[in-house]
């Protein structure tokens, strides 16, 4: 008997990842997590609760952040995709990841690719948060290391080099 996979029929996509084109076949029951860990090899984003309350899978979807746990493949079609791997300008990292780093808000670094990714939607939109949009902003990324003081420290800074 064939697998689901190997009989449902691939949709065709265009979109662009981390800066990169790409002309796909993809299956329309995949999801964009998956997708992006398991066929372009891009694991920053991880994988957490599958079912978008942890925050570990965000990604920006057209500056959005998404958790890409709850987009299936063939929705990212048209669309500009940014991971935590397309944040960093090859050797250069981002001030956010800069940030996170000397405001030792890192801790064991399962959450840290989506709270960068949420806080760098938040900054791109409202360059200079207060403390309280920082907060709400981040309130869908689940850490089980910090009270997000470190967090919130390291997004507030950044904002000042945005």
């Amino acid at each position: 008997m064939k697998k689901v996979n190997e009989i449902m029929n691939k949709v065709k996509i265009k979109t662009t990842i981390n800066n990169r084109s790409y002309k796909l076949d993809v299956l329309p029951n995949q999801t964009l997590l998956n997708f992006l860990r398991e066929e372009l090899g891009l694991t920053g984003t991880k994988c957490g609760c599958e079912i978008g309350e942890c925050g570990a899978c965000t990604v920006l979807i057209n500056g959005e952040a998404v958790n890409s746990c709850l987009v299936l493949v063939p929705q990212i079609n048209g669309k500009e995709v940014l991971t935590v791997e397309g944040l960093s300008d090859g050797e250069q990292l981002h001030p956010l990841q800069k940030s996170f780093i000397e405001h030792g808000a890192v801790h064991c670094g399962f959450c840290t690719p989506g709270l960068l990714m949420t806080a760098k939607s938040l900054l791109d939109e409202n360059p200079d948060p207060t403390e309280e949009e920082i907060r709400n902003a981040i309130a869908g990324n689940l850490c089980r290391c910090t009270g997000y003081i470190q967090v919130v420290e390291a997004v507030k800074n950044a904002a000042g080099e945005y």
